[in-house]
């Protein structure tokens, strides 16, 4: 059976409490008692994401995910959605940076079903795992990326950033969605491999958050996930330290079909699970978190050039984190005058730091998103599962808003100063390109062309 040791509630965690286990191949459990309503979530962390993939294979994390739901040994097709939803659960999965996880919200009694199906597709996936199901999925995340990514406004602003803020050969330097030509060129064997690799018990935490009886779950969890071997293939990631400040800005411009100037930027910051990234969350929470804003305020309200201003935190463990501004400008305002406001709003903060109501303020912000997501199950268990892969502690998801509350207006003035300067960001201008009044015009030019030429005849 599995060993493990029971948590009593810590100061800052508003009373809520986990216990952690082990099972023999190494999977890590995390248990949350919730018995305010009759339901429990199931969420399981692999500890791989974009950050683990090889160059010219990139999004082969993200396709991975989906091939998950393709089928198991003896659950076929699309059997995993149909089982939970059918039990009036519901489920997903997403991919990041830095992990990969599945997740179902169930009613409290169909519990052993969730396990049953994550631990099945853990053991046996390859068993369904085939070229029909491989080309599926990949058309599947090529259309995602045409819709999500390359068919919308501003929809690449995210790859191009993060392009531009990690340098060639980062870990970081591209997102999960990956590359059309490597999502091409992945091939069944290359997702055999991975999965050999990263979907192993030793590789996962496994939490189990609500109306739970906490020795029946163990029960279950030794009996369908105890057999699984574990296994220690798993390369390192690579390392994605980098200096603390970039050393000067980079730029790029784009010309696109969007509906309004905008400008982006990425700010390098310190990563995440340290307090100075929780003074720069503050910082950004401040500078940009919501319509009580200074940017807000300045950009929207006061000069009105812009229609949109939004400044926060993209934290991240396993590099810098990056403070992630977007702006949308107003009308026809030039970008250079939205630029030259942010610069002053950043530089007065800097020499000034944020006023006791301001902190206040950001703190209240900060501690209600965090309530928020510690307030349902289903987000308690994601967040104990976060702790747990990215720090090796579970229990610091119960006091992370403690932590916040304890950082001063001296650090987040101190990381504002050091951080939140020109020469410590990549910036995204967008200029929109006219493009039906073009193809009108070129139309219009044809068709006077054809006329002259009937004219002459």
């Amino acid at each position: 059976m599995p060993m493990g040791h029971t948590a009593t509630a810590q100061a800052g965690s508003g009373g809520l409490t986990a216990t952690e286990h082990r099972l023999a191949n190494g999977l890590r459990v995390v248990l949350s008692e919730d018995h305010l309503t009759p339901v429990a979530a199931v969420c399981l962390w692999y500890d791989v994401g974009s950050r683990h993939e090889v160059k010219g294979r990139t999004g082969l994390a993200h396709l991975f995910e989906h091939l998950m739901f393709q089928g198991s040994a003896q659950v076929k097709g699309n059997g995993h959605f149909e089982l939970v939803q059918g039990a009036g659960g519901s489920l997903n999965g997403t991919t990041s940076f830095e992990r990969t996880n599945y997740f179902e919200t169930m009613p409290a009694h169909q519990l052993e079903l969730a396990l049953w199906l994550e631990a099945d597709r853990m053991g046996s996936l390859l068993t369904a795992l085939d070229d029909e199901s491989m080309e599926n999925q990949r058309d599947v995340v090529k259309n995602e990326r045409r819709q999500r990514y390359d068919n919308v406004p501003y929809g690449t602003a995210f790859e191009k950033l993060t392009a531009l803020a990690y340098p060639e050969g980062h870990p970081y330097h591209h997102t999960p969605i990956g590359s059309m030509a490597d999502l091409d060129a992945a091939t069944l064997e290359d997702a055999r491999q991975f999965f050999r690799t990263y979907y192993a018990p030793n590789n996962a935490v496994l939490s189990v958050v609500g109306d739970i009886d906490p020795e029946r779950t163990l029960a279950w969890i030794e009996k369908y996930f105890g057999s699984i071997p574990g296994h220690d293939g798993k390369p390192a990631p690579r390392d994605g330290a980098l200096p603390e400040v970039m050393g000067g800005q980079l730029r790029e411009i784009v010309e696109e079909e969007v509906p309004a100037r905008a400008l982006m930027a990425a700010y390098r910051l310190p990563e995440d699970g340290t307090r100075v990234c929780d003074a720069a969350d503050l910082a950004l929470t401040v500078l940009g978190g919501g319509e009580s804003s200074r940017l807000y305020n300045r950009l929207v309200r006061r000069d009105r050039t812009a229609v949109a201003a939004g400044f926060g935190l993209l934290r991240l463990a396993g590099a810098p984190s990056l403070g992630w501004l977007d702006v949308k400008t107003s009308g026809d305002v030039e970008v250079p005058v939205i630029e030259a406001a942010i610069d002053e709003e950043l530089a007065r903060f800097a020499e000034e730091g944020p006023t006791a109501e301001e902190m206040e303020r950001a703190q209240a912000q900060l501690e209600r998103e965090w309530l928020d997501r510690l307030g349902t199950v289903a987000g308690r268990a994601d967040e104990l599962c976060r702790y747990a892969v990215l720090f090796g502690d579970p229990q610091l998801a119960l006091t992370a808003v403690q932590r916040v509350l304890e950082v001063t207006a001296e650090e987040v003035q101190e990381v504002a100063k050091a951080r939140l300067r020109p020469d410590n960001r990549a910036v995204l201008v967008y200029e929109p390109v006219a493009q039906e009044a073009e193809d009108t015009e070129e139309a219009a030019a044809a068709a006077g062309a054809d006329e002259n030429e009937e004219t002459a005849k």
